[in-house]
């Protein structure tokens, strides 16, 4: 009992002297003073002649600070500072009355007097002269400040705002935010005059750079500085500086890292960790996809493992030579920054000339070609990938193209969609070919052309998490691009097959319009190229893979749309008036069910005469085309491509690319929405959706410029019109034109047409082109739209 007494009188005298400190000082000690030369006197006065007077109420409610004019009233602010010292400080920038936050306490927050000088930021009991120190953080190049934010205003009801040192963080508040602000930028001011702050690693690092000359030299160096060699031990602080805080993951919280500082103290665990493991991949993947997400680790990343490959007790184990595997990941996806690559190739020559002709040797050779070539990657190597660079081998990669057929080609992590393209060319003889060709990711219901410098790499990854998410199957296919020149294909080369698949292809999308009689009969000559003469024996595909499939639902619903105008359960509601007569109590929940049971009962019946109408009409148009194929026997696949194609060629519209405009409007006030944009050789034209003659159609020559808007808005001139459109399909809209226009120029051998022009906001355009010998979409430069 005693005891307890005794707490409880040292808890009340706590009290007691916190309120008293807290609503029993002078009103002068809420003074907020700057004494910054540059930001103080801007009328050439000295620092002892300005003063910042007493914090007063603006009208706006903020807090104002105004500049006493009274020379009676400034004499006496300046005769209290000369009693506080403040001319013994004249090193002195900002003091003032703050909380602090306060952890393990039952007080979140104390009031302490706060001074800012050119070296650090301490804090004290009070603002009288020998006032007891309680805290000093110390300023440097790698402090930071988080500058007050409305979230914790509205939290609190308190500005604040956070400084973190090398051991200490505080976090300050202030019920006025141009206090708040005043800090912020005072402190701030202070972290950018300081010199940068250099670690022993990178002090160390210079030295061999000015003697790599001088093998003796370093060779004493790292003989002496442990922090260069190979160690068991962990990681306590990063190799290079880093700032306090965490204002490098602000936008990563979501994944889990904390400071870049710790991250980097993470990752040397997990590098010491490939030793042990018996499957090195999750961690490789693991370590990049950090260096992706945290771009300054990625040095750091490269300095330790430099570190772990160097005077290794065991160099020659399989455990050792994880790190040079997880070395040779890191050269094939992020380049380091200048300076840490000259200390990588510094390090590769050595290992090499002190082991010549083992494993490291080899690493070191593969890593120094790597670092050639290699760009910062989009996407984090597969476990495929990963798996072929650990034993400096090639993948290989699987392209289709149009039809069933498929070529495998040995990849590299460098291998660009370019360099793809020009090798299936070759490999399928299409060097000569006056059309151009690219590669596009596809599954079987949607399809996106590939950048010419896009890392297939890449492009894998992304397909193998596109498959994870998704039921469909990811492809990587070769086709036709731009169509130049239809009419000089040889009937019998596999270009001319090339044309007839990507055709038959829009036909089953509903993108060539045509009768369905032309329709069946397209699909008849498709059932005579695939299987030849009709059998009953031979199984024919599904009805969808040679019509299009829209056109059968179009007909069904406008069809019983037609039969029934007004659905029934309208029809009931209208003539009974019992809803009305009992809008609540117990009748109306239970009418309520009732109506909803109906109109679910109608939904389904509808559901199912859908289905049935669509079925009979699927029967039907499947009967009709196979009473057509029974007429083409005697059609060899070359007969039945060739009239397959003079069929379609009757559309003014054939070659052309369509895509889908949701919103359109020109200059003269016509509108309308859902057409299709067709992209040719020679002219870009619009047309309503299912009609073969174009709305307006403008060739390149009467183009005069085209450009992007928004994110979502396209803008062609042709003369004095502008029209304006809305698709999600901007980029491939731009690429293919640019692939036309440049193809033109190529074609006259002129350069760039004087009759075209880009206006100022086009982000992308064919002036931006160099023509090529063999112009193709995947020698364009890649420009985000």
């Amino acid at each position: 009992m005693p005891l307890q007494g005794v707490c409880w009188f040292l808890c009340c005298r706590q009290g007691f002297s916190l309120l008293g400190r807290d609503y029993g000082e002078k009103e002068e000690e809420e003074s907020f003073e700057l004494r910054n030369k540059e930001d103080l006197t801007p009328n050439g006065r000295t620092p002892a002649e300005v003063t910042v007077s007493q914090p007063t109420c603006t009208a706006n409610g903020t807090n104002g600070h105004t500049i006493s004019q009274s020379p009676v009233k400034m004499k006496k602010p300046i005769t209290e500072e000369n009693e506080m010292g403040l001319e013994e400080e004249p090193e002195l920038l900002v003091k003032g009355w703050l909380l602090r936050e306060v952890r393990g306490s039952w007080i979140k927050h104390r009031r302490y007097w706060f001074v800012l000088s050119q070296d650090s930021l301490d804090y004290f009991s009070g603002p009288e002269k020998g006032a007891r120190r309680l805290g000093t953080l110390v300023l440097t190049s790698l402090c930071s400040v988080i500058w007050p934010d409305k979230q914790t205003y509205k939290e609190t009801g308190y500005w604040s705002i956070t400084v973190y040192g090398r051991k200490h963080c505080y976090r300050l508040y202030t019920k006025h935010f141009n206090e708040a602000v005043h800090w912020a930028c005072a402190i701030q001011k202070i972290i950018d005059t300081k010199s940068p702050v250099e670690t022993p690693t990178q002090l160390l690092i210079r030295d061999i750079e000015e003697n790599k000359f001088n093998p003796e030299v370093v060779e004493h160096i790292y003989q002496h500085n442990p922090i260069l060699k190979y160690t068991q031990g962990p990681l306590y602080a990063p190799l290079l500086p880093f700032p306090y805080g965490s204002l490098e993951h602000t936008y990563h919280n979501g994944k889990g890292y904390g400071s870049v500082r710790e991250e980097a103290v993470k990752l040397f665990n997990c590098l010491q960790q490939l030793e042990l493991v018996r499957e090195p991949v999750p961690i490789i993947q693991g370590v990049l996809q950090t260096c992706l997400d945290l771009r300054p680790l990625r040095d750091e990343v490269y300095c330790q493992l430099v570190k772990q490959t160097s005077h290794t007790p065991s160099p020659y184990t399989a455990a050792h030579l994880r790190y040079w595997q997880l070395l040779t990941c890191m050269s094939c996806t992020f380049l380091p920054g200048p300076n840490m690559l000259k200390y990588l190739r510094f390090h590769l020559k050595r290992i090499q000339s002190q082991s010549p002709e083992s494993e490291m040797d080899n690493y070191a050779s593969f890593i120094s070609e790597a670092l050639e070539k290699t760009k910062c990657r989009e996407c984090v190597p597969s476990w495929d990938e990963i798996q072929m660079l650990m034993n400096r081998q090639e993948m290989l990669c699987t392209v289709h193209y149009p039809g069933p057929g498929s070529c495998q080609l040995y990849i590299s992590s460098h291998t660009t969609a370019n360099e793809v393209v020009r090798r299936m060319q070759e490999k399928l003889g299409l060097q000569d070919s006056k059309n151009t060709f690219a590669l596009y990711e596809q599954n079987a219901l949607w399809e996106q052309p590939v950048s010419g410098s896009a890392l297939i790499a890449d492009v894998l990854t992304s397909l193998t998490t596109k498959e994870a998410e998704s039921t469909s199957r990811w492809k990587l296919c070769f086709k036709l691009y731009c169509l130049l020149d239809a009419d000089s294909i040889s009937v019998d080369s596999i270009e001319y097959f090339f044309l007839f698949e990507q055709c038959h292809e829009m036909v089953v999308r509903g993108q060539l319009p045509a009768c369905e009689e032309d329709l069946q009969a397209l699909a008849a000559l498709r059932l005579q190229s695939l299987m030849g003469d009709f059998s009953m024996h031979v199984p024919c595909p599904p009805l969808d893979e040679l019509f299009p499939g829209h056109m059968l639902e179009t007909r069904v619903l406008v069809s019983l749309s037609a039969a029934q105008a007004m659905p029934p359960c309208q029809v009931a509601t209208q003539s009974c008036p019992t809803t009305q007569r009992f809008p609540t109590g117990l009748l109306a929940g239970t009418l309520w069910s009732h109506t909803a049971t109906a109109v679910q009962k109608q939904k389904v019946e509808l559901d199912k005469r859908l289905r049935s109408r669509l079925k009979e009409e699927s029967s039907s148009v499947m009967t009709s085309i196979l009473e057509r194929w029974k007429g083409l026997a005697g059609y060899s696949r070359r007969d039945s491509m060739a009239a397959y194609l003079t069929i379609a060629r009757q559309w003014s519209g054939f070659g052309c690319t369509l895509y889908e405009v949701d919103f359109y409007i020109s200059s003269t006030g016509s509108f309308s929405q859902k057409l299709w944009l067709g992209v040719a050789a020679s002219s870009v034209s619009l047309y309503k959706q299912g009609e073969s003659e174009a709305l307006e159609s403008f060739p390149y020559g009467q183009i005069c410029s085209y450009s992007v808007s928004d994110s979502n808005t396209f803008r062609i001139t042709a003369g004095d019109r502008d029209l304006m459109f809305e698709t999600t399909k901007l980029t491939e809209i731009i690429q293919l034109m640019n692939a036309y226009f440049s193809a033109i120029h190529c074609q006259r051998g002129k350069g760039e047409d004087p009759d075209f022009t880009i206006s100022d906001t086009t982000e992308v355009g064919f002036r931006q082109l160099v023509p090529t010998p063999t112009p193709t979409l995947l020698e364009l430069p890649s420009h985000p739209v």
